[in-house]
């Protein structure tokens, strides 16, 4: 059953300050002024004030005597009012007099009473809060917060659980039953035989394959199983009416069921968890092929240039001798005084075979410059058979009116088996003009000239050119898989236009973005003119930044010096703060917060375990420090392997491992140190390499980290705590990803400003993040490279002009307007996140208008941010010291997961995220933990005379391990730590 802790529902602090005292539960005069209309006597009115005050702060009536008795003397002595004994509660609580006072209560707040005849409109409340939720205390906060906005007395705690619990049973029940009921006898019978025992392992187990390292024959395999899936999903009931939230909760349901727990599930919620799964793992295998398919193209492109590099390495001495002939031939033709001698020398020079020397230099033209195409068709015939199977599979439409690729698509499918090399161009689909089409370095590659003078297609050479197109039309958009989920139509996850109308004046309001186009350009249009006219007029006296003959100079900033007195407080940190083991750490965390409770059966419905605190802080050391689950039963004990996974497997998601994240981040924000780091206004992105086994989609090899892994992308606030975590792929753009920590954050700490690395300079993302409301202040490395655009084509600088080389197209961003902030609006919803559109705005696309009118937004906005940062020193310090911050973090939280080498060894890609979320929630726990030691150990210290200055807290940090064994023998031990957590620490500076 869900307890109150962990719901919405008010209570009474059980330790209340002096200051929630007086803010809460001091009477004001109209509400004196009431208790006197009320009753004249003192005794009574003071009653009254006592129970008004606590239904403003919770919503509900107590008894009186159940008070907390610092309540009741507060409320009497503000109103000078004898405090009553407990004896006169006790007796008022049992009168007939406190339900007509209650009566009173609730006209003068204007509060009604919640009665018998409400249910109903209550339990519909609670049907369409789990429509979308799945989780019983989810819904309950829904009825809380609808019940609170209605001005109703709020009913009793079980009441709303009744009441959230039958309404979730009625929903998944008819979702159940419909999906079942659209299902034929044959459909039922073969999600039944999925369960069927077959040699060892069950059809229901290889639904859930994973692909592992693309190589071709496993490739081929993986295709297989996804010609599988679609015959099993053919037909099968349509699931995408249902709500996102309830669809993918039930999905993560289905998925840790294995074949054995899923027999025991009733007939019709089986066959819907099976329908669901099937529709699921097909998505995301579509997602997996098109993700194969691009990177074989792009192992392919980068084995042309690898072999481009070779081929000159190994051509040089071709290359010196052309030109030395060369030479020779100038020689001669000047040695002669009349065109038939120099002919004669010319002739000489070259010898009796001049077509060796015409065909030596047709070949290093066929390569000169960055050519590197023609080296892509022999690693192409390797993998042509594989790039067929994946097309096939994929079925490719376009999203704009164009679709010339995927008639394309559809010709070399057909011309698949052709034996001739070179075609004729009647072959060609009508429609289709090469020359205006390809590129001209494609052109003369496909477009070849027959003996008798009449152009032909090369037909290997178009289809490379036509998968290539593929490849880039699939990161950008322009194609889409209509049965995948990463690669689908962008714009059906779009607000409709109806919509956008609706929430257009409230959106504005609340980011202060003009309604319309025109007055969106004319005032960032103006706001840039008056910027550069303030940058160029103190250019002058700017000290830190020259224009010299190469380009914008800046000058680094200094370090600034510690003061003397640190050195000492940390080394007093050091020796007063007590040693530590991590798995100690974690559960005195753990019992501060609860944190268990976040973590119950995933459908809701099974029976609790036994010692869920125990069971899953030894699964949180497990994961969070990589031990595994067998070297953690080796390490606590009272616990099997089993047992650690199988809580991992049927408890534990990404989604409530975030909640977890923001319980901590919420307990860490309550205390005074952190302020003296930062405001919690800014945030840095940053990613680091995790290792992880070579098997899996996932794993490629990172260039600048160097061997096999994926990257931890983390959002770490200026106070030093993570806000939220993700793992992608090592090929793929960082800035993607910059936004989503920002929109998906549900802590107490709301940043509006966010800090990258130099990826993050991208010009979609500067312009995504202008109209979400989100300032983007990246770190800036190759300034030189970066073009300042003017806002004025016509408008001259004394001192930067130089800076810049273009103009903004005004006129591009104000026709796109309402299309870029339909996009801003529909992230807002929740409809689709920031990285999913920033993976087709971050290609460039020759038809998608929307990139264009992203990329010149951008463009604005990044040069009016390189306006600022090349003329305030301030600003470059601040994002050196939140960028380090992120740096700091990473190295913190691998450090934390210490076992293994530090390799993620599952295979699995959720389980793999899982790991990453579950190193983020230790690692916070630790920083909260350190937070509330260093705290207590500060004010000792003061207490004992020792200064603390503003200067000296700030340059502490809480990522601390000194004092922290992460070795040895663990045992879990609750009775050791019992304290509650120390809030509020204040220091007297």
């Amino acid at each position: 059953m869900s307890t109150i802790q962990d719901t919405a529902y008010p209570q009474l602090k059980k330790d209340l300050s002096a200051r929630e005292l007086a803010v809460i539960y001091t009477p004001t005069a109209d509400e004196c002024a009431f208790a006197m209309g009320v009753s004249a006597r003192k005794p009574t009115q003071a009653l009254l004030l006592i129970q008004l005050k606590i239904l403003q702060r919770l919503g509900y009536f107590e008894l009186l005597s159940t008070l907390p008795r610092v309540i009741v003397d507060h409320v009497c002595s503000s109103a000078q009012m004898r405090v009553p004994t407990m004896r006169e509660l006790k007796a008022y609580d049992a009168s007939g007099s406190r339900s007509r006072h209650l009566q009173k209560i609730r006209d003068f707040i204007g509060v009604q009473r919640f009665v018998e005849t409400d249910w109903s409109w209550l339990d519909q409340v609670a049907r369409e809060a789990a429509s979308t939720k799945q989780e019983l205390e989810d819904i309950i906060n829904v009825l809380i917060e609808e019940l609170v906005r209605q001005k109703f007395e709020l009913p009793g705690f079980t009441q709303l659980v009744r009441a959230a619990r039958a309404a979730r049973n009625a929903v998944n029940t008819a979702i159940f039953k419909s999906v079942t009921e659209q299902l034929s006898a044959e459909q039922r019978q073969m999600l039944d035989d999925l369960i069927l025992q077959r040699r060892g392992v069950t059809l229901w187990d290889q639904l859930k394959r994973e692909p592992k390292r693309p190589a071709v024959r496993e490739v081929a395999k993986f295709l297989e199983h996804i010609r599988w899936l679609k015959s099993l999903g053919h037909g099968l009931p349509d699931t995408r009416e249902m709500a996102v939230t309830k669809r993918h909760q039930l999905m993560l349901e289905a998925r840790a069921l294995d074949a054995k727990d899923i027999r025991t599930v009733k007939l019709i919620k089986r066959h819907t968890l099976a329908v669901l799964l099937i529709q699921s793992q097909l998505e995301k295998a579509t997602d997996d092929v098109a993700n194969i398919f691009i990177k074989i193209m792009h192992g392919i492109d980068n084995q042309a240039e690898e072999r481009l590099r070779q081929y000159r390495l190994d051509h040089a001495e071709q290359t010196d001798r052309l030109i030395g002939q060369f030479r020779e031939v100038l020689a001669a033709m000047q040695e002669g005084e009349s065109a038939k001698k120099r002919v004669a020398n010319m002739e000489r020079v070259l010898g009796d075979d001049p077509e060796q020397w015409i065909i030596q230099c047709d070949e290093h033209a066929a390569f000169a410059g960055n050519n590197y195409l023609p080296f892509m068709l022999k690693p192409y015939g390797n993998k042509r058979a594989l790039l067929y199977q994946c097309l096939d599979v994929l079925e490719l439409q376009s999203s704009s009116q164009d679709d010339t690729l995927v008639r394309a698509i559809a010709w070399i499918r057909e011309w698949r088996t052709a034996r001739r090399e070179h075609l004729d161009l009647a072959v060609l689909p009508k429609g289709i003009d090469l020359k205006r089409w390809l590129p001209d370095a494609w052109y003369r590659l496909i477009a070849v000239v027959s003996p008798e003078d009449e152009p032909r297609i090369h037909r290997k050479y178009l289809e490379l050119f036509i998968c290539m197109s593929i490849m880039k039309d699939l990161q950008s958009g322009d194609l889409y898989s209509a049965h995948s989920n990463d690669f689908d139509d962008y714009r059906e996850h779009l607000v409709s236009w109806d919509e956008y109308g609706g929430e257009l004046s409230r959106y504005c309001d609340i980011t202060s973005l003009p309604k319309d186009g025109a007055g969106f350009v004319a005032q960032l249009k103006a706001e840039m003119s008056t910027l550069a006219k303030q940058v160029d007029d103190s250019f002058p006296e700017n000290e830190f930044v020259r224009i010299g003959d190469n380009g914008l100079v800046i000058q680094r900033l200094d370090r600034k010096q510690d003061p003397p007195e640190l050195a000492l407080l940390e080394a007093r940190l050091k020796e007063d703060m007590p040693p530590v083991n991590i798995l100690d750490l974690l559960t005195e965390s753990e019992q501060w917060l609860d944190l268990h409770r976040l973590f119950g059966p995933l459908s809701g419905f099974e029976t609790k375990i036994d010692d869920p605190r125990k069971r899953f802080i030894t699964t949180l050391f497990c994961y969070g420090c990589n031990l595994g689950p067998t070297q953690t039963a080796r390490s606590v004990q009272g616990l099997s392997r089993k047992q650690v996974a199988w809580l991992n497997l049927r408890h534990i998601t990404e989604e409530r491992l975030d909640k977890a994240i923001v319980r901590v981040i919420n307990a860490f924000n309550t205390f005074a140190l952190p302020k003296f780091w930062g405001t919690g206004k800014h945030v840095s992105a940053d990613g680091t390499k995790w290792s992880i086994y070579e098997q899996n989609l996932l794993s490629e090899y990172h260039v600048r980290y160097g061997g096999y892994g994926g990257i931890g992308y983390y959002h770490v606030s200026d106070m030093y705590i993570a806000l939220f975590s993700n793992f992608i792929p090592c090929g793929v753009h960082e800035a993607v990803y910059i936004l989503d920590g920002l929109i998906k954050n549900e802590s107490d700490v709301q940043p509006d400003t966010i800090h990258g690395d130099t990826q993050a300079q991208s010009a979609p993302v500067f312009g995504l993040s202008h109209l979400l409301g989100i300032r983007l202040m990246p770190r800036i490395r190759g300034i030189k490279q970066l073009v300042f655009y003017k806002p004025d084509r016509k408008a001259k600088y004394d001192h930067i002009n130089s800076l810049f080389t273009e103009a903004i197209n005004w006129e591009l961003i104000e026709r796109h307007y309402p299309d870029m902030l339909r996009v801003a609006i529909s992230i807002k919803a929740g409809r689709i996140t920031p990285s999913m559109i920033l993976r087709r705005l971050g290609v460039a696309s020759r038809k998608n208008k929307l990139y264009f009118a992203f990329r010149e937004l951008g463009r604005a906005i990044r040069t009016r941010f390189l306006l600022n940062y090349i003329n305030d020193v301030e600003l470059r310090r601040v994002i050196h010291q939140s960028t380090n911050k992120s740096e700091q973090f990473n190295d913190f939280a691998q450090w934390l997961h210490f076992a293994n080498d530090g390799i993620i060894a599952e295979n699995i890609r959720h389980e793999q995220r899982k790991v990453v979320k579950y190193n983020h929630l230790v690692a916070n726990m630790v920083i909260l933990h350190n937070v509330h030691t260093m705290s207590r150990t500060l004010k000792v210290l003061q207490e004992q005379g020792v200064p603390l200055s503003e200067e000296l807290l700030n340059r502490l940090s809480p990522y601390r391990r000194e004092h922290i064994n992460r070795l040895g023998h663990y045992s879990l031990d609750f009775e050791r730590y019992q304290s509650a957590m120390a809030k509020d620490i204040k220091f007297t500076l």
